[in-house]
């Protein structure tokens, strides 16, 4: 049985008819990556269980990049999701002659919802501060939301939003490329690792994607089916490679390292009011009550997650001194 998506679902959306469309070979391309992207999403959901619950979230980011992306192109396989949208530049090219292009605007939708996860794994790996990743998501939008207003505008007018999406990625590749790699960098050299591999593999493709908007919604230059092959491409590669290198770098990498705190139902909460260090006191008597025996060492050790006591009894001298540090917080009980 053959590709009949063409078919079924015509070239004529809302009294418009698309002149320069895709074709069979357009439709296999778009059904081929959205196997792909199907399948990536079970391989990285499988990942997930060979790790605790608490420490699968760039597996779980990662696997909904690739289900959002193979609903979209299940999507532009059907010849679905596009409206014609008459083109600026008129072509004497058979391939794209015509008036009305077919534009994809369930691309736009895919690209709103998994460039912020994209852009999540990277900065999470970075351990970037919470407002400066809430703010690059927000460039990222309007980078997204621009091209496709400008895919949608018939005049000339496209070309604006076109330069304020650019400036918008400008914005976000020099937090990527600058800020989150600093920060990278501080947390060790397997997390950089983790991180540069995959940064530069995310801003190199994504610079690509101006030249395929410009030549395909924006320039009317290569026909649709050459467009579905461009940004296939480049959506695989962004999408499933990307992640298959991020989840390979995160094997060995302790997330709590990037600030990652996350508590499964089952364990127990820390509470607040360490800060890593360590006091001790020797006086002959537990805290918790006498201890048997000459010369008893009491310490009381706080870390960042709470305030654990370690009494210990034995024989020997007993230790006495007590190391307050500037932020500890007041102890009470213990008797000097």
């Amino acid at each position: 049985m053959g590709n009949n998506a063409l078919n079924v679902n015509g070239d004529t959306v809302n009294g418009g008819t698309a002149g320069i469309h895709i074709t069979t070979h357009g439709s296999d391309w778009y059904w081929a990556v959205t196997a792909v992207m199907f399948i990536s999403t079970f391989v990285f959901w499988g990942l997930a269980f060979t790790r605790p619950r608490s420490h699968r979230i760039f597996h779980y980011i990662t696997a909904g990049i690739t289900l959002v992306a193979s609903i979209a192109y299940f999507t532009m396989g059907s010849n679905l999701g596009f409206t014609p949208i008459h083109v600026e530049f008129m072509r004497s090219n058979p391939k794209v002659a015509g008036s009305y292009r077919e534009i994809f605007y369930v691309r736009y939708i895919d690209w709103f919802i998994t460039t912020p996860l994209l852009l999540l794994d990277l900065l999470l790996t970075a351990g970037l501060p919470w407002p400066t990743i809430l703010y690059t998501i927000l460039m990222d939008w309007i980078m997204v939301v621009c091209g496709l207003v400008g895919a949608l505008v018939v005049s000339s007018y496209k070309w604006a939003y076109f330069v304020f999406g650019c400036v918008a990625f400008f914005f976000v590749a020099y937090n990527v490329g600058w800020v989150a790699r600093k920060h990278a960098q501080a947390l060790g050299s397997d997390v950089h690792r983790t991180f540069l591999i995959c940064g530069v593999w995310t801003l190199s493709l994504w610079c690509l994607y101006p030249i395929a908007w410009g030549l395909c919604e924006g320039g009317n230059v290569i026909s649709p089916d050459s467009e579905a092959v461009f940004y296939g491409i480049l959506d695989l590669m962004a999408k499933p490679v990307f992640g298959a290198l991020l989840i390979w770098g995160h094997r060995n990498i302790d997330q709590e390292r990037l600030g990652l705190y996350i508590r499964d139902y089952d364990e127990v909460p820390p509470t607040r009011g360490g800060y890593g260090e360590k006091h001790n006191v020797g006086n002959g008597a537990t805290n918790n009550g006498a201890a048997n025996g000459t010369g008893v060492t009491t310490g009381v050790n706080y870390d960042t997650t709470g305030a654990n006591y370690d009494n210990t009894a034995g024989s020997g001298a007993a230790i006495t001194g007590s190391t307050y540090p500037n932020t500890a917080p007041a102890l009470g009980n213990e008797r000097v």
